[in-house]
């Protein structure tokens, strides 16, 4: 069976009009292809890649490219990696070479730097590859640099943050040491007005005792004297003969003490 199949297909292929028919959708896919009518050109690769088997590198590598340029990404990938294991070193050069600029676009450097290197490898003559290398390689500098830099800026921040975290504290715990400053002085003034008003209350107390021991005696004065059966009146004109009485004899006292001695005798 396997061989009335091989023999089928010889002589499908070997068959002017069809070879014909390959030939023309060659030319057709080709002239769309150069007019940039990528559309066009991917129905006729496809049809001549996948329908009629036809196995020319560089009608897989056109259909590749149409993928691309049609911005379908999954299938250029997966027409390219078909071609990446070719035994053709420039069609496998040039499809790891787009690979590679796929994964640039994609943001994955590492991939794409990875890729351009093995396209390099599979054909150094290939300059789009090596140039594709050197954009991908400055761009993988560019970004270690900015994210060292951004690394770096974090830090800062972090620095910052932690200095300013640190003042925040040293701010808090100095105005605690102020408020309990405050506190102690409000509470030392407290207690140095307790004891002054004590003094006060203490003070007033004693004139309030004097009084009281003062009106006491008058009360004990005025009881004896209605005792004696003498009035107030009385007692205060009794009082100030007294007085008078005593100044007159201390007057009396100090004109004989200053009174000369009798001549011839002494003075003692």
């Amino acid at each position: 069976m396997r061989t009335f199949l091989i023999i089928i297909l010889a002589v499908f292929i070997n068959d002017p009009k069809e070879i014909a028919k390959i030939n023309s959708l060659k030319k057709e896919a080709e002239a769309a292809y150069l007019a940039k009518d990528y559309e066009l050109a991917l129905s006729k690769y496809t049809i001549l890649s996948d329908s009629l088997g036809v196995d020319d590198p560089a009608i897989k590598l056109n259909l590749a490219h149409a993928h691309y340029h049609l911005n379908d990404t999954a299938g250029a990938k997966n027409r390219y990696n078909q071609l990446a294991t070719a035994e053709n070193n420039k069609l496998k050069s040039v499809a790891l070479q787009q690979l590679g600029v796929m994964s640039k676009d994609a943001g994955k450097l590492d991939e794409s730097l990875q890729l351009l290197k093995s396209a390099i490898k599979a054909d150094p003559t290939n300059q789009d590859a090596r140039y594709n290398y050197e954009v991908v390689k400055k761009l993988l500098e560019e970004q270690k640099e900015q994210e060292q830099q951004q690394e770096n800026q974090d830090q800062e921040n972090k620095d910052g943050e932690d200095e300013q975290e640190q003042e925040n504290q040293d701010q808090k715990k100095d105005g605690e040491e102020e408020n309990q400053e405050n506190q102690d002085g409000e509470q030392e003034k407290s207690d140095e007005q307790k004891e002054q008003e004590q003094k006060e209350q203490e003070q007033k107390e004693g004139e309030e005792e004097e009084q009281e021991q003062e009106k006491s005696k008058e009360q004990m004065t005025k009881e004896k004297l209605e005792e004696m059966g003498i009035s107030e009146e009385k007692a205060r004109q009794l009082l100030e003969a007294m007085r008078q009485s005593e100044i007159k004899y201390l007057q009396h006292q100090k004109r004989k003490a200053t009174k000369r001695p009798p001549s011839g005798k002494p003075d003692w």
